[in-house]
C-alpha cells in the first residue's frame, strides 16, 4: 500500500464541535465523518496538515448554503468576520485536541515540527500531524498569538478562510466565477507574510483572492502553496486556481493538493455526491500539465467538504491511487503525488 501525506482536513472541527465524544470520534472509530485512527491506519494514511478553523455563526434567517451549492449558479454571501476575542479560545482548545490526539494514541500519531520528524513517521509507520490554521481570525495584531501558536506546534497558517480577517480577504462561494474578488492583503497582512517567513511557517493560499495571493507571492520568499484547491480551468469556481496561479506556484518550487469536494471537482460546480472518476482525473491531468509531476498531491479537506462516492471518507483513498494507475500513472509518480511532494516541500518550507 502507498502511503499518502494529505494537504488538508478538518477532524479537528468534530472534536471541537462534540468535544465529550472525543475519544470515540478520533480513538476507536464511529462510522461517521471521513477521519478516525482505525480507518486512517487501515488505509495507509500516513499524515497530513490538521486545520484549526472556526465554524460561522449562524442565524435563522441564513441562507440554504447546501441546496444553493446543489444548483448553480450560485454568489453566496461572506460571512461576518469574528473577532479575535472570540476566536482565540475555540483556536487554543481545537490545538489542544491535536496534542490529546498524539497523547491518546499511544504512539500512533505525532504532531511533527520539522520535516525530519515527518519522514521518520512515514519510515516508521506513524501518522505525521502538522498543525494548520485556517483562517487567522485567533492571530492578533500584534502577532504576539501567532507566536504562542508556533510553540505549540504551528508550521502551517491560511490567512483567511472565506470570510475576510484583519489580515486580508477570502474569495466567496461562488459558481462561476473568477478569484479577483476583492482587495489584497491589509498592513497587518503584510506583516503576518514576513513574521511566517521568519519563523518558517508556511503560507496556505487556499481560499485567498486574487489580489492576496499576488500580494503574497511578491512579499513571501518561501514557496507559494495552496493546500486544497483545483483547476479554475475544469471548474470554474471562485476557490479553484487559474492557469496563471498554477504558473507562479509551479515556478516558486510549491505545491498544490487536490481537494475532494465535488463542488470544486465537476465542471458544472454541483456539490453532489454521485460524482464517479472522470472529473477527478481530469483535474489531475490538467494539475499535472500545468504544475508538473513534482509540485502536485492531494489535499482531501476531509470531514469538511461532501466527497465524490467513489471516493467517500479515508478508506477510499487505495481507491484512488487504483483509478490514478488505471488512468495511466505509474508507480514512480503515484508514489510522488501521495507524498513524496509534500515531504520535499517541508524539507523547502519549514
Amino acid at each position: 500500500m502507498i502511503p499518502v501525506f494529505d494537504g488538508h482536513n478538518d477532524l479537528l472541527l468534530r472534536l471541537l464541535l462534540d468535544p465529550a465524544r472525543r475519544e470515540e470520534i478520533f480513538l476507536t472509530g464511529e462510522g461517521k465523518g471521513h477521519l478516525d485512527l482505525p480507518r486512517m491506519q487501515a488505509a495507509g494514511f500516513a499524515g497530513g496538515f490538521f486545520a484549526i478553523y472556526l465554524p460561522s455563526p449562524t442565524a435563522h434567517n441564513d441562507p440554504d448554503y447546501q441546496a444553493l451549492m446543489q444548483n448553480p449558479p450560485y454568489d453566496l454571501p461572506l460571512p461576518d468576520p469574528i473577532p479575535f476575542t472570540s476566536a482565540i479560545t475555540p483556536a487554543a482548545t481545537a490545538a489542544g485536541h491535536l496534542l490529546w490526539m498524539e497523547r491518546a494514541s499511544q504512539g500512533a500519531l505525532k504532531v511533527c515540527r520539522t520535516a525530519p520528524e515527518v519522514r521518520a513517521c512515514l519510515a516508521e509507520g506513524t501518522i505525521a500531524a502538522i498543525m494548520h490554521m485556517e483562517g487567522a481570525e485567533a492571530i492578533d495584531e500584534s502577532l504576539d498569538s501567532l507566536h504562542l501558536f508556533h510553540a505549540m506546534g504551528l508550521r502551517s497558517l491560511g490567512p483567511v478562510w472565506s470570510r475576510p480577517t484583519i489580515f486580508g480577504h477570502g474569495v466567496p462561494f461562488a459558481f462561476p466565477s473568477g478569484p479577483d474578488t476583492g482587495p489584497g492583503l491589509t498592513e497587518a497582512g503584510k506583516r503576518l507574510v514576513k513574521e511566517c517567513n521568519r519563523l518558517r511557517i508556511m503560507l496556505d493560499l487556499s481560499h485567498m483572492n486574487e489580489a492576496g495571493f499576488n500580494d503574497v507571492a511578491r512579499l513571501s520568499d518561501a514557496p507559494l502553496v495552496a493546500t486544497h484547491s483545483n483547476a479554475h480551468a475544469i471548474c470554474p469556481s471562485s476557490r479553484n486556481l487559474t492557469d496563471r496561479q498554477l504558473a507562479m506556484i509551479r515556478d516558486s518550487g510549491g505545491m498544490v493538493g487536490l481537494n475532494f469536494s465535488v463542488s470544486f471537482l465537476r465542471p458544472d460546480g454541483r456539490q453532489v455526491p454521485e460524482t464517479g472518476w472522470d472529473p477527478i482525473l481530469r483535474q489531475m491531468d490538467h494539475l499535472l500539465e500545468r504544475l508538473g509531476e513534482d509540485h502536485l498531491g492531494f489535499g482531501s479537506d476531509y470531514d469538511g467538504c461532501t466527497t465524490p462516492d467513489v471516493i467517500d471518507d479515508v478508506t477510499g483513498l487505495p481507491k484512488l491511487l487504483q483509478a490514478l494507475s488505471d488512468h495511466g500513472y505509474d508507480r514512480p509518480l503515484l508514489e510522488k503525488l501521495s507524498h513524496a511532494n509534500w515531504l520535499a516541500l517541508l524539507h523547502r518550507t519549514l
